[in-house]
């Protein structure tokens, strides 16, 4: 097993060693957090789109449908009954109103679920958390071995 770096786990890395894999896997938490952002949003637009193609589908059936349903279903009640003609047409309106609603209440719904969903800011206040977490994060004191009174110094590789 090794580390991000290709070290061995457990063997001793240098601040530079340990930097780059901090900054690797920084690096690589900011694109997962982008990608998340980004699923999250997509999924918003969509929920908005079945809501408006649900509002656009309730007013094409009640503009297109109107005159073919009307005098279809009027004279269907004509026929079944001998109610006056016009109490006929009034209640195929009513019914075609009360698909038109059906389907305007299912537009609303969806925009409404469009609206709630907040995956932008939850990963907006998620990176924020995460940030504020490293910079109050401070290094793991050493404690110095008994009886060495020298301290360590830090040496460059270069």
């Amino acid at each position: 097993m090794s580390a991000p770096d290709g070290s061995p786990v457990g063997a001793e890395r240098s601040i530079g060693q340990l930097f780059a894999s901090a900054t690797t896997e920084m690096s690589a938490l900011v694109h997962d957090e982008i990608a998340l952002a980004k699923a999250q949003l997509k999924r918003d637009v969509k929920r908005g789109a079945v809501g408006g193609g649900a509002f656009a589908a309730a007013g094409a059936v009640l503009i297109f449908s109107l005159p073919m349903l009307s005098f279809a279903l009027a004279y269907g009640i004509r026929t079944w009954s001998d109610w006056n003609l016009a109490v006929c047409f009034l209640l195929s309106f009513a019914a075609n109103v009360l698909v038109a609603g059906v389907l305007a209440l299912i537009g609303v719904v969806f925009a409404k679920k469009a609206k709630k969903g907040k995956g932008p800011q939850k990963t907006a206040a998620s990176v924020k958390e995460t940030a504020a977490v490293l910079q109050n994060a401070k290094p793991h004191p050493r404690a110095e071995p008994v009886g060495e009174g020298v301290k360590a110094v830090a040496r460059s590789s270069s």
